[in-house]
């Protein structure tokens, strides 16, 4: 009986191990796919969810994978980082041990979110306007705009607007100093960082004002990893 029960231990730690070492090569290879994929600039950071693994592994689906990007450029854009969830992630271990490159690796849906910087933001802004905080829905600029030779100060909320390939930010509450009249002052000051291209086919949904600069949410489906 003795000799049963140490067996017993032995094979559940033993598998323990397996599937811990299934789970890091199966994030390394998907890691490596998606980096290749989507012409990442460095590796990104693969995690498996649930336990056990190899379950997962043998009916070849996993539920959810988090995956998370270092610094990239889309489009002249600078983004901090991408945060992002897949779901319903088709992919065989056997495919990914034989031969990953030939693997239909896909994801059903995908949720995730960039991160703008606010200097990312301030290269796009007109000269002389500094981006400050605010609040979900808009920043708050200041600075001065340059009209007929003049430097003028000038502070204003942008309200951030997702549009077809990128972000609008449009003036509003304009407040110029010494109450000097500005025609089309907005047209001076709003601005557009486009968005677009981005990994895992991701599509704006939403964008909110963050102590970063601009998160902004997206989704897709149907996603191809490799």
């Amino acid at each position: 009986m003795r000799k049963l029960v140490v067996f017993l231990i032995l094979l559940v730690v033993a598998l323990a191990i397996l599937d811990r070492v299934a789970v890091a090569g199966a994030q390394r290879e998907i890691a490596r796919q998606i980096e290749a994929k989507y012409d990442l600039s460095s590796t990104p950071t693969v995690h498996i969810e649930g336990i056990p693994f190899l379950t997962q592994a043998v009916a070849g689906n996993y539920q959810e994978i988090t995956i998370a990007t270092g610094p990239l450029t889309r489009e002249g854009i600078t983004i901090s980082k991408i945060d992002a969830t897949l779901f319903g992630v088709s992919a065989p271990l056997a495919d990914l041990i034989q031969d990953a490159s030939k693997a239909d690796l896909r994801a059903e849906r995908v949720a995730g979110t960039i991160v703008i910087s606010r200097k990312t933001l301030e290269e796009r802004a007109p000269r002389g306007v500094k981006i400050e905080g605010g609040g979900d829905d808009k920043l708050r600029v200041s600075g001065k705009i340059t009209v007929l030779g003049r430097d003028i100060p000038i502070t204003a909320d942008l309200k951030i607007d997702a549009v077809k390939g990128g972000i609008r930010l449009i003036p509003a509450n304009v407040e110029i100093a010494g109450g000097i009249s500005v025609p089309n002052v907005e047209r001076l000051v709003g601005f557009t960082v486009p968005v677009k291209n981005l990994p895992l086919n991701l599509k704006v949904t939403k964008v909110r004002s963050v102590s970063e600069g601009l998160a902004v949410e997206g989704s897709a489906t149907n996603v191809p990893l490799h």
